[in-house]
């Protein structure tokens, strides 16, 4: 039994059911058994399988819930404050039991009502708790990240360049202003990409493809947009990187290579007046295009 492993507390799992008795639902989990309460599985049956979020809060006493959190070890995640009390403040992540960040782990005196950017970790006894000091919680070391490869962004604080984000719920890097969405606040979670691994050791990240993949799929945009528009858009090499954002939501560089190549491929023509289909109608967009 010794080489059994143990799952990972405070993260979801799926689990046999042992058996079942007056206090509930017993799993199997490594070496040890968790509590389930009846009333969260109440047709389950030993033998089978259940996905189950896996903590604890008393030594040695393993609890499962069929509840799903707001997130798990390791990950950050916009909490709001339930209640307040001499150890510290208690945020609501999605399970019955709150999640306690205690004052020592408060950049501010957290208040009720409101919500935070935490990471959620483990004590030394296993126990489930937050941390709102999110510059200590980051990973300083050089990434393992290379150009282009899709990552897993979670805004984290706005700045006059732009945002700070977490990358992988674990490295920090900056977004630029220019590609924010509308509205962007902290605890947006973003789809981006690693636009450039500095020097430094720092990351810059993008929420457009990068290299040739980028580009193709801006060439799709562009046909798109033009099919919607009669064949022609106001777009050329003097119109500002504002009105371009707008109309097509991507860069003037990025606009600019698509635009070339769409050119040489003898799909559009280019005038004083903007871009306009060679060929006007859906024949001038590629078949994969075309929804």
């Amino acid at each position: 039994m010794g080489n059994i492993a143990q799952p990972e507390l405070c993260r979801l799992h799926t689990l046999k059911v042992s058996h079942i008795d007056q206090r509930g639902i017993w799993l199997v989990a490594g070496e040890r058994l968790a509590h389930l309460p009846r009333r969260e599985a109440p047709l389950v049956t030993p033998g089978e399988q259940l996905e189950v979020f896996l903590y604890q809060v008393v030594a040695d006493e393993l609890q499962a819930t069929c509840r799903r959190p707001l997130a798990q070890a390791g990950e950050f995640a916009l909490l709001t404050v339930r209640s307040v009390d001499q150890h510290g403040a208690f945020l609501d992540w999605g399970l019955a039991k709150d999640l306690l960040v205690p004052f020592s782990l408060q950049p501010d005196r957290m208040q009720v009502g409101r919500s935070y950017l935490v990471k959620v970790g483990l004590d030394q006894q296993g126990r489930p708790f937050a941390n709102g000091r999110i510059e200590e919680c980051l990973d300083q070391t050089r990434p393992e990240l290379h150009e282009g490869e899709p990552v897993d962004l979670l805004i984290w604080q706005l700045t006059e360049l732009g945002a700070k984000v977490i990358v992988n719920h674990r490295f920090p890097a900056l977004l630029y202003r220019d590609e924010l969405p509308a509205g962007s606040d902290t605890g947006l979670q973003l789809t981006g990409y690693v636009k450039r691994l500095r020097d430094d050791g720092k990351l810059d990240v993008t929420l457009r493809k990068v290299g040739h993949e980028g580009v193709a799929d801006a060439r799709d945009v562009i046909l798109k947009v033009l099919a919607a528009n009669d064949g022609s858009l106001p777009l050329h090499d003097q119109s500002s990187p504002a009105i371009i954002k707008q109309i097509l939501g991507m860069s003037k560089k990025t606009f600019k290579k698509a635009i070339g190549g769409l050119y040489r491929d003898g799909l559009v023509k280019l005038t004083e007046e903007g871009v306009s289909l060679k060929v006007k109608g859906s024949k001038a967009i590629p078949e994969k295009t075309r929804q």
